[in-house]
């Protein structure tokens, strides 16, 4: 069997499954690179356990056949191939030519490769009987704006991964890690209810795929333990993914959501990230604490550590009691991370959770950042 393809068009299909299949693993097969022959397409794909990978191209090919590559040689070379035409030759061995270079890489025997189950883009099946259709860049705006609020701490369990809520009003991503909470809603009514927690590493590889997918249409499918993602690329063939599930699911988070504010300030998003970067850089390196004092439509953030102590006022628009507050400056410069234009801090009082929302009614985000302790 012989294929060709550009090398632009091969490198970047191969870009995406490079993340995915690890360069060291405790199952040496998950180290290479799977190659199938269909008619009239090629298939690469690949796993490292936890999330998988299928990437079909549409090609002019032969008959059928299942192959396995070492993963890590075969992206080294590709990328650094001479011309712009690269041709893949599938037998005995993968022969690898591109301009004047020629290579043969050794199979592996494919015997005791997992199988990967995918869902399909046209209707739901036995292992993913739990199907929609979303945006991509809806999604993929859903997950990045509440990514950054999940765990890093093993003893977190739960909260090391990102929470997504299907029901009748539409679709929510939330992300915990006990001291701040993010959510974003998707008004997108759901014909099914259920609540799955995605691992935080898994986040990760399913925003990069749907970055790569763009704007269009993509298929969320839900199976046993399993979420699965599946898209139809005009021109180029389908893309389709599956990551492992955590088991469980979220507390009650909405009882942290602060319902009533003494003090409510509108703010210029930038202009206000940009201020509380150069006083925290004074801030206390434990706890990084910036403290904010809002009077008379406008706010000083003060911040005193080994190295001195900084501060720096700015305009803002108050309704409500005046009110000093002191927060992690880290945790509420990533609150406003990914706002821009005007947003809105909430305070429900000195010590009690804060709300962090967008103005206006066009964005679903939402992030709860509690203060420190005076």
């Amino acid at each position: 069997m012989n294929v060709s393809f550009p090398k632009n068009l091969l490198a970047e299909q191969l870009g995406l499954l490079e993340r995915v299949i690890p360069s060291r693993s405790s199952n040496p097969l998950f180290t290479y690179l799977g190659l199938a022959v269909l008619p009239d397409t090629l298939v690469l794909f690949g796993s490292n356990g936890e999330a998988d990978l299928e990437v079909r191209l549409l090609a002019d090919v032969q008959g059928q056949g299942r192959y396995l590559v070492p993963a890590q040689p075969f992206f080294q070379l590709v990328r650094s191939l001479p011309g712009d035409l690269v041709e893949l030759g599938l037998g005995q061995d993968l022969e690898l030519a591109s301009g004047r270079f020629r290579t043969r890489l050794s199979l592996a025997p494919t015997e005791g490769y997992p199988e990967l189950l995918f869902p399909s883009p046209e209707a739901p099946s036995d292992a993913y009987p739990l199907q929609t259709t979303l945006s991509a860049e809806d999604l993929f705006r859903a997950l990045v704006h509440v990514r950054y609020a999940a765990s890093n701490e093993e003893y977190r369990a739960i909260f090391r991964g990102v929470q997504l809520e299907f029901g009748e009003k539409g679709v929510r991503a939330v992300a915990s890690d006990g001291y701040r909470l993010a959510l974003y809603d998707l008004k997108s009514p759901q014909p099914f209810q259920k609540k799955v927690v995605v691992p935080a590493r898994s986040v990760d590889e399913l925003t990069r795929v749907l970055k790569s997918v763009g704007e269009g249409p993509v298929v969320v499918a839900l199976g046993q333990g399993t979420l699965g993602l599946a898209v139809s690329r005009e021109g180029v063939g389908q893309l389709r993914m599956a990551v492992k599930l955590m088991e469980g699911e979220f507390p009650d988070y909405e009882r942290v959501i602060p319902k009533d504010f003494p003090l409510k300030a509108t703010l210029e998003v930038e202009a206000f990230r940009e201020s509380l970067r150069r006083v925290s850089v004074l801030a206390d390196r434990q706890n990084h604490r910036v403290d904010l004092f809002f009077q008379d439509d406008r706010v000083l953030l003060t911040a005193e550590g080994d190295y001195g102590k900084g501060q720096e006022e700015l305009p803002v628009r108050l309704e409500g009691t005046p009110l000093a507050v002191a927060y992690n400056a880290r945790y509420l410069l990533e609150a406003f991370g990914p706002l821009s234009g005007q947003a809105s801090l909430l305070l429900s009082g000195p010590t009690s959770p804060s709300l962090v929302r967008p103005v206006g009614e066009g964005e679903g985000y939402q992030a709860v950042v509690v203060p420190l302790r005076v």
